[in-house]
């Protein structure tokens, strides 16, 4: 449909064409006359095409015709004669100009009003401008030529300056829209057609030309016509009511259009002498008037300009969702403080407010109803802090509450307990009430602190995330054992980024022991690191630092290759038998890589170790934080044929629906309830109960921690197959697992695990 209409618009294009050549070439001025008239009448038939076609709504083919009809009406009242002598054709004339005027208006128009303004006060300049060269060049010829002075004559000179207008806004128009359709340049080259005609019989009435000048005037009709027909007949025409211009677009073209209004009617006036007294008193009030126009246009463009800055140092200094100052604004007022004089009664405090668990929010109401709980934190903020204090959001849901009014400690706990109790209320939300707790930090700040405002807004972010440490939903006042804490924590995370490339960190392995034939059947590979000066840090330590910053993902996969390859090599060394297995740790960061199924697999292929040697080795909070990842991610790992191992089993969410839900082969029992298996009922029974579940469901079972000869025998009565502890052997060098396993050998070779074997193997 819209390929039959555009061919259809431009086969009437081509017509036109024809009829335009026709209208210059034929030399009976009836045969163009009546070339003219068709022109005119056909532009009706189209209009009816166009709405009937659903082009165009019926008002603006009503309006559109009634334009044509008012050019027509003008056209037919002036016949061969001059068009100042019929004022009511000048005016039906103007009638037309202006509905054009209003509707390219309508086109550029725009959400910023300043800038609306702005361009009318430029079509005003255009305007100016023209009627100065108008009436020096038209009018007044006119006048001093024929003697006439009436109101039609100035009515007629008015006619040049609102074209020109129409002629600027086309040019705007062209120049705003990213879009231009085809119909939009139908549309100027209608009006620049047009304008062209009313220019070639303006000069005809001056005496600037020869009456003979009607040969090409009449003929810029046609193709005016022809060319506003194409427009409405091509299936762009239904879009370009709906483009928006945005703002100040294109300026530059403008500022040469308006610009040469001001500069071409100062030539011609500077250019022409003013015949009598009357063409001089309007030369001068013409400029005088331009001049004013100009005057306010330059004030309307400052004060823009000023608003513009305003808004921009204000969009620079505040929280675009909250309205809330930000961290720029907030560090200039804290460095204000610094540089104060404080009485020894003041104590300034900095209060940094950061809402628990907010990516929550966000998942799983949506990113509108987060912006909403943002929206009323702040609110709520506002109205619980004292006058005077300054809340301000750093960034997502980090707020920061800067009080100079409190006069002691105890007063600033006080606040903070107020802040905290903001959130104890549920938060109405659109989708319904919502629960919001906060972790709050609490830094001051003193007369004889050397504090830079950064270090404030640190120290409190510090104790923030104490606070956080604490369980959330409370508040912690930060002391300088803070910083040391977190100073250290940085140190040690800068160092792990480059522990792997210096080559740091080693794999220690611990032996697994089965309780019924005393033979080592698998190793654990404990990661250690003993950074370059000496220093040894324990797994407890960085072991989170690198889940937390993500560098557990490469030194799990550094691990994994290690670990598998010293278990090939033991056996093709013959320190243990082919069937010894290596465990592995596996992190939550690392179930949760989607990659991390390849990076088993390529271990394995590189190592030469096969798929059921592998145990990995998991805890119980991925399953439960993300158990349909853990859950896609284990049972790709199975189909590799490695194995996985539940570790810590019964410190957790233990239970039996996850036995049931996630493809496990194995259970560690943890060393908290190995430790009191020998003397503690309660643990015997749960140990028991434990090992009967996991035999029942056809569970591995390991034991933890074993440190006693009366646990291990304890552990086997119970139905335990197999155990890992201190008793049996430390963690040990690769290098020295030949000298463990051959002790242990020599020690487990019994039944029954007699008491020969109390003497333990370190």
């Amino acid at each position: 449909m819209k390929r039959a209409s555009a061919l259809l618009a431009w086969w009437y294009l081509a017509m036109g064409g024809i009829a335009t050549l026709l209208a210059l070439v034929l030399p009976w001025p009836s045969a163009r006359e009546a070339i003219y008239l068709l022109a005119c009448v056909q532009v009706g038939g189209v209009l009816y095409v166009s709405y009937r076609r659903s082009l165009i709504p019926l008002r603006l083919a009503i309006v559109l015709g009634c334009v044509g009809l008012l050019y027509g009406m003008a056209q037919l009242l002036t016949g061969d004669a001059p068009t100042y002598e019929s004022p009511l054709a000048t005016a039906l004339g103007l009638i037309a100009t202006a509905c054009i005027i209003a509707g390219l208006v309508m086109l550029l128009r725009t959400r910023d009003t300043r800038a609306h303004h702005g361009l009318l006060g430029d079509a005003l300049i255009v305007g100016l401008g023209s009627w100065i060269i108008s009436w020096a060049a038209l009018v007044q010829p006119i006048v001093s030529n024929t003697g006439k002075t009436a109101w039609s004559t100035v009515l007629y000179g008015a006619y040049q300056p609102t074209t020109s207008v129409v002629l600027f806004l086309v040019v705007v128009l062209l120049l705003n829209f990213t879009e231009r359709p085809a119909s939009m340049w139908l549309l100027a080259a209608a009006l620049s057609f047009n304008l062209l005609g009313d220019l070639i019989y303006a000069l005809m009435d001056a005496g600037h030309v020869g009456p003979g000048a009607d040969r090409v005037g009449l003929p810029m009709y046609v193709a005016a016509y022809f060319s506003a027909g194409a427009a409405f007949l091509h299936p762009s025409i239904a879009t370009i009511h709906r483009l928006q211009a945005p703002p100040n677009r294109q300026m530059m073209g403008r500022l040469i259009v308006t610009t040469s209004s001001l500069v071409f009617p100062v030539i011609v006036l500077a250019g022409t002498a003013p015949n009598d007294t009357v063409d001089k008193i309007v030369r001068s009030a013409s400029a005088l008037v331009l001049a004013a126009v100009v005057t306010w246009r330059v004030v309307m463009a400052v004060r823009a300009n000023n608003l513009a800055q305003a808004e921009l140092l204000h969009g620079a200094q505040t929280d675009p969702l909250t309205g809330l100052p930000n961290r720029t604004v907030l560090l200039e007022r804290i460095n204000e403080l610094l540089r104060h004089s404080w009485s020894p009664d003041q104590h300034p405090t900095l209060f940094f407010v950061d809402l628990d668990r907010f990516k929550n929010i966000n998942d799983s109401l949506g990113h509108a109803a987060g912006d909403e709980v943002l929206v009323t934190v702040a609110r709520r903020l506002i109205n619980a802090v004292p006058e005077g204090a300054t809340v301000a959001r750093l960034s997502g849901d980090e707020y920061v509450v800067l009080d100079t009014t409190s006069r002691s400690s105890g007063a600033a706990l006080a606040l903070a307990e107020r802040l905290l109790a903001v959130f104890r209320e549920p938060l109405a939300l659109s989708q319904g009430d919502v629960f919001v707790t906060a972790s709050i930090g609490v830094a001051s700040l003193s007369d004889t602190s050397s504090t830079s405002p950064e270090d404030l807004v640190r120290h409190a972010d510090t104790a923030m995330y104490r606070a956080k440490d604490a369980g959330r939903n409370c508040l912690a006042v930060y002391d300088e054992s803070m910083h040391e804490r977190v100073a250290h924590r940085l140190a040690v995370e800068t160092a792990l980024y480059r522990a792997l490339d210096r080559r740091e960190l080693r794999l220690f392995h611990q032996p697994i022991l089965d309780l019924q034939s005393g033979d080592v059947v698998g190793f654990e590979a404990l990661m250690r690191w003993q950074q370059s000066d000496g220093t040894i840090v324990s797994p407890a330590e960085f072991i989170p630092i690198a889940e937390d910053t993500g560098t557990i993902v490469p030194i799990g996969s550094w691990a994994l290759l290690e670990a598998l390859s010293q278990l090939r090599k033991w056996i093709d060394d013959g320190v243990c038998s082919p069937s010894a297995t290596m465990s592995v740790n596996v992190s939550p960061r690392q179930l949760s890589d989607t990659n991390f199924p390849a990076i088993v697999s390529e271990a394995l292929t590189r190592s030469g170790v096969s798929p059921q040697l592998l145990w990995l080795e998991v805890t119980e909070s991925i399953m439960i934080s993300e158990p349909e990842l853990a859950l896609a991610t284990l049972r790709r790992l199975r189909s590799l044929g490695v194995r996985v191992a539940l570790d810590e089993f019964g410190t957790g969410y233990s239970s039996l629906s996850l036995l049931q839900k996630f493809p496990l082969q194995r259970i560690k029992i943890d060393r908290a309830f190995v430790h009191g298996v020998a003397d503690n009922p309660n643990d015997r029974s749960l140990v028991r109960t434990i090992v009967a579940m996991g035999r029942s469901l056809g569970l591995d079972m390991v034991a933890e921690g074993v440190e006693s000869v009366h646990q291990l025998q304890v552990l086997s009565d119970l139905g335990c197959s197999k155990a890992q502890g201190f008793l049996i052997s430390h963690p040990v060098p690769p290098d020295a697992m030949r000298s463990t396993v051959a002790a242990l050998e020599r020690l487990g070779q019994f039944p029954g695990l007699r008491p020969s074997v109390a003497t333990p193997v370190n």
